[in-house]
């Protein structure tokens, strides 16, 4: 009898230390499956840093800027300002003289002036255009035919009508500069009336001239015996 409870102990005692070697080997399969989940997930992470762009990381970093600078907002009198101020030399650039009749003041001066530049131009470069063809075309009958085409020229030698074609070629390339020089000063003189009639006060009562009489010292050297005082105008201005 004791002999067959020590056998039961001893398979007791047996099979308790192989559940427990079990247990032991579970434990530490989960402990490495969950050391390796954590890996997975710092690498995850990781690769989820490196993963921001150049262009993201300035995106980022631009909204974090104006997070922190305060918006300013322009009131409806400043926008207004602002949106007839652009609309001045806008309408200048479609149509010269637009943008000085939107000015007002000295529109009805300004605009003949511009398009009275504009008629000069065109008018000199047709002529020299015209006399520039007239002059080569006499040059290449003289040249092909070794005779003289034009009776007006008659007199005229080869150098001479080759420096007449060159000063009349001068004189049209110069005209279509004037001209685009004369409608980029039309779109400037639109902007900057603009700006001075919406955003600065240059009015009358801001600036007074005066002019008045005044006599004039002759000079103080001792060279001059017969130095008379001489009349003349002064003229003064007063910034209040």
């Amino acid at each position: 009898m004791y002999k067959i409870i020590s056998l039961f102990c001893s398979i007791f005692i047996f099979f308790a230390a192989q559940a427990q070697k079990v247990d032991t080997k579970d434990k530490v399969a989960l402990k490495t499956v969950s050391a390796t989940d954590s890996t997975k997930k710092v690498s995850a992470v990781q690769d989820t840093t490196k993963k921001e762009s150049r262009r993201e990381r300035k995106k980022r970093e631009k909204a974090e800027e104006e997070a922190k600078t305060p918006k300013i907002f322009k009131d409806s009198t400043r926008l207004a300002i602002e949106a007839k101020t652009v609309t001045a030399w806008k309408r200048s650039l479609v149509l010269p003289g637009w943008g000085q009749y939107t000015n007002k003041g000295l529109w009805w001066i300004k605009v003949p002036i511009i398009y009275g530049g504009f008629t000069s131009t065109v008018l000199v470069f047709d002529f020299n255009n015209r006399y520039y063809k007239e002059l080569l075309d006499e040059l290449d009958y003289r040249f092909t035919y070794n005779q003289k085409k034009n009776p007006a020229y008659a007199n005229a030698s080869d150098q001479g009508l080759i420096s007449a074609k060159d000063y009349a070629r001068r004189n049209r390339d110069l005209m279509v500069l004037l001209t685009v020089g004369l409608y980029g000063l039309n779109v400037v003189e639109a902007y900057v009336d603009s700006m001075l009639k919406n955003r600065w006060s240059v009015s009358s009562e801001k600036v007074a001239f005066s002019i008045r009489p005044t006599v004039l010292q002759g000079p103080s050297n001792s060279f001059a015996f017969n130095a008379v005082p001489t009349m003349g105008l002064k003229l003064s201005m007063k910034i209040k």
